[in-house]
């Protein structure tokens, strides 16, 4: 598994509305891509920035998603390039599913 974690600068002036509004409309495109495990959609208002941490089945499944195309959109919508990082998920904690979920070795 990999977590991905991407980040973006928002425009001076965007409201947490916005911000929200805009991940509320993302969200049924993530629900549909069955490679994506998990979202977690962030929001700091403190320092301008808006992201998520997903959890991908693979490191390919997560370079397909946020192609040119799609960091070609978060710069019209934002006005900013995203940074994104990958880490190697060998093992979860979940509390909710209350569970320890560890990769399966390929």
């Amino acid at each position: 598994m990999i977590t991905e974690l991407v980040m973006f600068d928002l425009p001076n002036g965007i409201t947490r509305e916005k911000v929200v509004a805009d991940m509320r409309q993302s969200a049924p495109k993530w629900r549909e891509n069955s490679d994506l495990i998990r979202k977690n959609y962030l929001y700091d208002p403190h320092n301008g920035q808006a992201g998520g941490v997903y959890l991908w089945k693979n490191k390919g499944a997560a370079m397909r998603a946020h192609d040119e195309a799609w960091r070609k959109k978060i710069v019209e919508l934002y006005g900013s390039e995203p940074v994104i990082r990958y880490f190697e998920t060998p093992l979860i904690v979940d509390n909710a599913l209350q569970d320890i979920i560890e990769e399966v070795a390929a």
